[in-house]
């Protein structure tokens, strides 16, 4: 795994300007460039070239989407441009369409991807606290976890052939931060799960 691309998925809100999303990026590409990867950059929020975004993918051994969670999933920008770019890609560049053949109409949905071979990872700043999963006594996630909560992501790039890592996520970012014990787990997550991809 030595072709990293990183999508920036933030979206600047009033009161959320993108910069500990844009730190979380500059550390990732920093702990993986000293890995020896080679590191791309795209933006959902930013212009992109279609084609371009399509080659960066089949070149990608990892992509890392890093992203808010806003309304308990990605910000709209990075769907328009999950949109733009995989749709354009259903002609073989990301997947043959959704796998299934007419004689077996209802076998292997979802089987069609090109990808193969390629991971994913989720690095996703939260306001909501680590307490708010994985625990059947809280209201809102009823017991559920993070992976959970992002299934509808792992899903998509699934659908694409890709593998998901399992997710790093900053939690409580607006009304309990803690920062700088983030960025140590952030470097132990990627040591952890990516350098033994890399061996």
């Amino acid at each position: 795994m030595k072709n990293i691309l990183i999508i920036n998925a933030h979206h600047p809100y009033p009161f959320s300007e993108g910069k500990l999303n844009a730190e979380i990026i500059k550390r990732i590409e920093h702990n993986l460039t000293e890995k020896g990867c080679v590191v791309r950059h795209s933006a959902s929020s930013s212009e992109y070239d279609i084609e371009q975004e399509l080659d960066k993918h089949r070149w990608a051994d990892l992509i890392v989407i890093q992203a808010p969670l806003n309304w308990f999933s990605i910000p709209w920008p990075m769907k328009k441009y999950m949109d733009d770019v995989y749709t354009a890609g259903l002609d073989g560049r990301v997947c043959n369409t959704d796998g299934r053949v007419i004689e077996k109409p209802k076998e292997n949905y979802g089987t069609g991807g090109t990808l193969t071979g390629k991971k994913l990872m989720l690095s996703m700043t939260f306001n909501a606290p680590k307490e708010a999963f994985d625990n059947n006594d809280e209201f809102l996630m009823q017991g559920k976890s993070v992976e959970d909560l992002m299934l509808h992501m792992h899903v998509n790039y699934r659908f694409l052939g890709m593998e998901s890592l399992p997710s790093f996520i900053c939690y409580d970012v607006m009304k309990n931060p803690t920062i700088e014990d983030d960025f140590v787990r952030l470097e132990a997550h990627l040591d952890h799960y990516i350098q033994p991809a890399l061996a």
